[in-house]
């Protein structure tokens, strides 16, 4: 996975840049509606292995951080490590900018909205039924984080590993 220095380096600015993101917008990026602009940095996996263990742990930094409870801290976290698995295989199968993507960004977007309310309901004793709103809102947040966001971010890497920019 960590093929050399660069890759330790570029994980650890990942990790970081998603704790930073998600700190500096903490007042809209927890709780049950929530927009996370840290998970913008969820496209990266289609072009960077190492950015799947960065953005779990900059997920479970973030999470511990603002005081989630632990159980949400561990469940929520593999979550975006399920995600941006996915996310790099997504990657590797495709090579349309448009279906990398729309499908990179699937995961991301339908993990987190469908699973994390189950979270919070098992963490924090939500109330069953507003499991579906809990579901609506976090598609809503999620898929603008993700596709507004994440789409500049992806068209930028993109365009700096085109000139061999060897950082990103």
């Amino acid at each position: 996975m960590f093929k050399n220095t660069v890759s330790i380096a570029r994980a650890g600015i990942i990790a970081g840049l998603y704790v930073v993101l998600s700190l500096v917008t903490f007042s809209i990026s927890s709780g049950a509606v929530q927009l996370r602009a840290s998970e913008l940095l969820t496209i990266l996996p289609i072009f960077y292995i190492e950015a799947i263990p960065a953005l779990f742990i900059g997920c479970i930094l973030s999470n511990f951080i603002t005081g989630c409870a632990f159980l949400d801290v561990i469940l929520g976290s593999i979550v975006t490590l399920v995600a941006s698995i996915l996310t790099y295989l997504i990657g590797k199968a495709f090579k349309n900018s448009a279906l990398r993507i729309i499908f990179g960004g699937f995961f991301p977007v339908v993990l987190n909205a469908f699973l994390l309310p189950l979270i919070w309901i098992i963490c924090y004793g939500v109330l069953e039924y507003v499991y579906y709103i809990q579901v609506l809102l976090l598609l809503a947040g999620q898929s603008l984080a993700v596709y507004l966001l994440g789409t500049p971010t992806y068209f930028a890497v993109k365009k700096l590993k085109s000139k061999h920019v060897r950082f990103f």
